[in-house]
């Protein structure tokens, strides 16, 4: 019997582009910059592997702490509990 615990189970929809949004991402989405204390939305793009936050953070806000390589640190409260998460900016839109 497989194991389908993964950490992909479960995200049919959250991991999948609408049919016109197929195809890779635009370049401008992966050079964004944000500064440290700014309010950004995790939304993931299917489209991009790499940096990707766990999908049971689909939707959280949280503020920008600091950058590690292309990948930005972001604070998340996750049910009472401050975490940490490191994303790529494809990943992340900034709050207005």
């Amino acid at each position: 019997m497989p194991n389908s615990k993964g950490e992909r189970k479960n995200t049919r929809d959250k991991l999948s582009n609408s049919v016109r949004e197929r195809g890779t991402s635009p370049p401008s989405k992966a050079v964004q910059e944000f500064d440290d204390g700014d309010k950004v939305h995790v939304s993931i793009d299917p489209s991009v592997p790499e940096g990707r936050p766990h999908p049971k953070f689909q939707g959280r806000t949280g503020k920008v702490v600091g950058k590690q390589g292309r990948a930005f640190q972001i604070e998340v409260d996750d049910i009472g509990k401050d975490k940490t998460l490191f994303v790529r900016p494809q990943h992340l839109v900034k709050q207005e």
